[in-house]
């Protein structure tokens, strides 16, 4: 795959779309329409690099100020580079739009009010992500001696009652598999997200050389965590049938891993192709995998011994659901007064009278 044209950064927003912007140190920070390389991207490339940089001197930020900080904050090993890639791809942008507004304000006189009145401003998944940020740039600053208390500390957000990304049900699952049958990169795509239960970034890295002994190596990306998981015959059946000769599982049409952004626009493709709704995220084939091991009888502790999650927090709500139907159709078998298991209804056979044999 060709890496993204130089000064050209990207991030992907949570209904799976990517941005392109163009940051170029003394030059205006430009997004950029259509897919790297195509012909709109590149005239918009072309008349960004053509656009003549900001005299040295007149951007220069002031120490102690919030745009002094934050660029020093980006330049840290210790404290930035040593986040996720995701992670520094979210903060690096809330910073960048945080900077360009408040920028020439002293961080040492930014009250806890004021991040309040701007984390109000923002949705609840945004307020969140935005809190994390600005709390990890004040702890730095803190760090740093730019500050003498963290206006951070002592703020909390009300729970999130969003249940985040959608988790895909079982109609959702058949209707993307008939759209893309086995052999086709679009079901590779699906089965490695639902039978393995990893996040996009695991799965775009995956490949033959991590089969061992009849289970999955990895190392987690996001969390650093390192898992053994068995390959489930399922996603075998369909490695089998899905024609390639390299090492990783899923590949461009030029033979390439995918970089995430990419992942993200091919399978927001493939989403479109089968006529599901934009909720259908491959973010939600994770969750779906970890539904159907929770009902299929799974405690939190074997579900996270799959997936990776740190927490058992968000696996719980997945046993929880699963039990809670488990423990539904119980009372009801009971109801009927018998052992017999929920089934949904059928309509009997009609009984032939005598005159009709």
């Amino acid at each position: 795959m060709r890496k993204l044209p130089k000064y050209v950064q990207a991030w992907v927003d949570r209904e799976g779309r990517s941005h392109h912007y163009f940051r170029r140190r003394g030059h205006p920070r430009l997004p950029l329409p259509g897919m790297p390389w195509s012909t709109t991207f590149m005239q918009a490339y072309a008349t960004a690099m053509a656009e003549a940089p900001v005299p040295i001197g007149t951007k220069r930020s002031k120490p102690g100020s919030v745009a002094a900080v934050v660029a020093a904050y980006l330049d840290s090993t210790l404290h930035f580079a040593a986040k996720a890639a995701t992670t520094q791809i979210l903060q690096r942008h809330i910073l960048q739009n945080f900077r360009d507004q408040y920028g020439a304000h002293a961080i040492a006189l930014m009250p806890p009010k004021f991040i309040v009145a701007l984390l109000a401003k923002r949705k609840p998944a945004a307020a969140r992500n935005w809190l994390n940020t600005i709390r990890a740039l004040c702890r730095f600053a803190k760090a740093q001696d730019l500050i003498k208390d963290d206006p951070t500390r002592d703020l909390k957000l009300p729970p999130n009652k969003s249940a985040g990304y959608h988790t895909w049900t079982e109609e959702e699952i058949a209707q993307f598999e008939a759209a893309h049958p086995i052999g086709t990169k679009a079901r590779l795509a699906l089965a490695l997200g639902l039978y393995t239960v990893q996040r996009r970034g695991d799965v775009i890295r995956m490949g033959r050389q991590h089969v061992r002994d009849g289970l999955l190596h990895l190392r987690q990306q996001k969390t650093g965590t390192t898992l053994a998981i068995p390959m489930r015959p399922e996603l075998q059946v369909i490695l089998d049938a899905t024609h390639g000769s390299h090492l990783t599982f899923l590949t461009t049409g030029n033979g390439q891993p995918y970089q995430p952004q990419q992942f993200t626009e091919a399978f927001r493709v493939w989403r479109k192709a089968a006529g599901l709704p934009a909720r259908c995220v491959f973010h939600g084939l994770r969750k779906a995998g970890c539904r159907r091991l929770a009902e299929a009888g799974c405690s939190a502790n074997e579900i996270a011994a799959w997936s990776g999650h740190a927490s058992l927090t968000e696996v719980a709500r997945y046993t929880k659901a699963a039990d809670q139907q488990r423990l539904a159709r119980n009372a009801l078998a009971r109801a009927l007064g018998g052992e017999q298991t929920y089934t949904k209804s059928v309509k009997p056979k009609r009984r032939l009278t005598v005159s009709e044999t």
